[in-house]
């Protein structure tokens, strides 16, 4: 029989489900392997990303450590740009290029070297004088210091206490320990300006070859953009100095006129030195040119001095509002406040080598930009020429108070 419950109703076994094993699942990533044993990646990725860093920080060294070079290299470049319409006139009319090239920089290596003797030759007169004259300025300075103060100085007093002071030895013997450091300044500024001149020469001679070099990597389509960015660049850069040469003849000859007049000594040289330190030193330029002449005016005569710096003021305000627009209006149109930002921001980045190439490199960048820039027609709106719009919403408020005012005056009187 078969087995029944207590109440009387047969019992039916059910069979257990057979226990279900979950499937196993992938081990994570990141994860350690079973066993405890390291994953194949991460050898290789710590592997890489110490190699990543030791590139980074051997990139960053290299960088640092030819970052001069890097400097030069950039100035050879815009040097060459400005002389490159030169070199290709006289290479179009059937000399070779490089003879071109080697004739304009023969020619600016000569300009510069009797700029640099006159200059020379007018300062060691000036120290030459300054020194012989130096014993009449001592006793007039203690002349006066003994009848403004009552005391009883003697100049040998004054040259023995000078012999033998602390002072004196000192500055003798940081004189002594600088001119090793002058002298190894001065030869490295010769070396950076041999490095300048043979990038610069190779740079404008082999210009075509060059460009040809650049091309030979790039598409069609890339080809033709950097060949008008290199065409720009050079009409921008060779403007640009051309301009400031031309300003800095006008300027030289003006103040050279001023000098002569004056019976100021060493007048040509003052006026080279005016004209080319205040066209190609931006911003100071002019202060820096001032400060010369009118120490050597201030020798012949102290109003010499004060007109000097009056005519300095007077012909930078003429050349900044007259003279300048019209030469530079073709060849670099930036404005004004762009240009004075563009050299603070090239001065602070590399420092006096910025600021003499930031105006051309951001009125290169300028110009070929604007072939990119879609222009449209202005409205014919008044706020564009800088009329506001009177909308008619009612009077201003200093019509509604006037308003106002006269209302009350009027019922004041009509009260009895």
């Amino acid at each position: 029989m078969a087995p029944t419950a207590e109440d009387g109703e047969p019992s039916v076994r059910q069979a257990a489900p057979a226990a279900t094993i979950p499937p196993a699942r992938p081990p994570l990533a990141g994860a350690v392997a079973p066993g405890g044993r390291m994953p194949r990646w991460l050898p290789r990725a710590m592997v890489l990303a110490l190699a990543l860093i030791a590139a980074f920080q051997l990139g960053s060294w290299a960088f640092h450590q030819l970052t001069g070079l890097l400097i030069n290299i950039l100035i050879a470049f815009f040097l060459a740009l400005a002389v490159e319409p030169a070199v290709s006139r006289m290479a179009a009319r059937g000399m070779r290029r490089g003879l071109a090239t080697f004739l304009v920089f023969f020619g600016l290596t000569i300009v510069i070297a009797g700029f640099v003797t006159l200059l020379g030759s007018m300062l060691a007169g000036q120290i030459i004088k300054m020194i012989e004259g130096f014993p009449e300025y001592l006793d007039s300075l203690i002349n006066w210091t003994n009848q403004t103060f009552h005391t009883e100085l003697k100049r040998v007093d004054i040259q023995e206490g000078l012999l033998h002071s602390d002072w004196l030895r000192k500055y003798v013997q940081n004189s002594a320990a600088g001119v090793l450091d002058v002298s190894a300044q001065v030869l490295g500024g010769l070396f950076q300006l041999l490095t300048v001149g043979l990038f610069s020469f190779y740079f404008a001679a082999d210009g075509p070859r060059l460009r040809r070099s650049l091309c030979s990597v790039l598409p069609p389509a890339r080809q033709a953009e950097v060949l008008r960015a290199w065409e720009i660049a050079v009409d921008k850069t060779g403007g640009y100095l051309y301009s400031r040469g031309l300003m800095a003849l006008i300027s030289g000859i003006a103040h050279y006129i001023l000098l002569e007049v004056m019976g100021v000594p060493y007048a040509p040289v003052l006026g080279v030195w005016v004209g080319l330190v205040s066209q190609f030193i931006p911003t100071i330029g002019t202060y820096l040119a001032g400060a010369l002449p009118m120490l050597i005016a201030f020798t012949v005569d102290p109003w010499y001095a004060v007109w000097v710096l009056g005519f300095v003021v007077i012909y930078q305000q003429f050349e900044n509002y007259m003279l300048q627009p019209k030469l530079t209006a073709k060849t670099v149109d930036i404005h004004p406040a762009v240009a004075f930002g563009s050299v603070i921001a090239g001065t602070a980045l590399l420092g006096a080598v910025g600021a003499l190439i930031a105006i051309p490199a951001v009125a290169t960048l300028q110009a070929f930009l604007g072939a990119y820039v879609k222009r449209y027609a202005v409205t014919d709106d008044p706020r564009v020429h800088g009329h506001r719009s009177r909308t008619p919403s009612g009077p201003g408020a200093f019509t509604r108070a006037r308003r106002l005012r006269s209302g009350r005056r009027l019922g004041g009187r009509e009260k009895p």
